[in-house]
């Protein structure tokens, strides 16, 4: 039994800091940020909202987008880099008894950046194995913790959101439409080229010891600029071969909305218009796991995606991890 995307829904904090305050207690400008990234503005979280907050919005209003209520859930996947607690209990757990799932079972899916293209595929085994029929997929973020809004090469960069999908079997209802393939890569030797240094088992905080910069996210841009590109390539390219497609049957292409630059470079390598790649970083920024379906969401808001429509999502991010979803919407 295949299964298909039924629904999306998204919910990005009201708060909206631009370029320009950021520059004010930063230094850099607009004109270098959006030059060097794209993003103009990212949404930031209220202090006391964490990922499951964002979470439940975006839950909701893919299930009133479905016609469906939380109890017809068989399984709430959240993915997540920027959880509730650390580890124990997971968001996923926070979210199915926030929206009333009562007979869902619920995991979180921590591949950062490309959490949502694992947890897709992670519902569509499960839908396709009648192991689950109807599955929640929340990718939800709240990076503004983690920053420290000190570092201008990271900083300028993310922002909070959440956006959701409804993973069901194919009906009549979506008779043309399914999640097709997906590809699900890694290369865990570029572990600390984006990582939290501080805070796990790995080194533990220490109150009064630990700097506070340790706790928060560190980046080589470099190194991860190279993966980036290498992996949009990479996954685009084996996707299209594996299912004898060519570039011209695939309606738009959504990668994890990182950086413009990063999407520039993939698109003139795989000669390829940019145009082709959907992008809404200007307005979000990095929101890692819940990039991916924040642009879903607005692309079918917008009327941009059809049902039939052949999309590739591209996942890339820490871990190292990367991949792609190949799905007919």
């Amino acid at each position: 039994m295949e299964a298909f995307i039924r629904s999306v829904g998204a919910y990005a904090p009201p708060r909206r800091m631009s370029n320009h305050e950021l520059a004010e207690f930063v230094d850099t400008s607009h004109e270098w940020i959006y030059s060097h990234t794209g993003i103009s503005y990212r949404h930031i979280a209220e202090p006391d909202q964490a990922a499951s907050d964002l979470a439940v919005p975006a839950a909701h209003r893919a299930l009133e987008a479905a016609g469906m209520t939380a109890d017809e859930l068989d399984l709430v996947l959240v993915a997540t880099s920027t959880p509730d607690y650390i580890g124990l209990p997971s968001t996923a757990c926070v979210v199915q008894h926030a929206i009333g799932a009562t007979s869902a079972g619920a995991m979180d899916v921590m591949a950062v950046c490309s959490g949502f293209v694992y947890a897709l595929e992670t519902a569509r085994a499960f839908v396709k194995a009648g192991s689950a029929r109807h599955v929640l997929v929340v990718g939800t973020e709240v990076y503004s913790k983690i920053m420290d809004w000190t570092d201008r090469n990271t900083c300028v960069l993310f922002g909070d959101g959440a956006g959701a999908v409804i993973v069901s079997p194919q009906t009549e209802e979506g008779a043309k439409s399914a999640v097709v393939d997906s590809i699900l890569r890694s290369d865990g030797s570029g572990a600390e080229s984006l990582f939290r240094p501080c805070g796990g088992t790995r080194c533990a905080y220490i109150p009064g010891q630990t700097p506070d910069s340790e706790l928060a996210l560190q980046m080589n841009g470099r190194k991860v600029y190279i993966f980036a590109v290498r992996a949009v390539v990479d996954t685009i390219n084996e996707m299209l071969k594996r299912n004898n497609l060519t570039f011209s049957d695939i309606r738009y292409f959504v990668p994890h909305q990182a950086n413009r630059r990063i999407i520039e470079a993939a698109a003139k390598r795989l000669e390829i218009p940019s145009e082709q790649f959907y992008l809404n970083m200007d307005e979000y920024a990095n929101t890692s796991a819940a990039s991916i379906p924040l642009a879903l969401d607005e692309m079918n808001a917008k009327g941009v995606l059809k049902r039939g429509d052949a999309v590739i999502t591209i996942g890339f991010g820490a871990g190292l991890t990367y991949g792609a979803n190949l799905i007919v919407w």
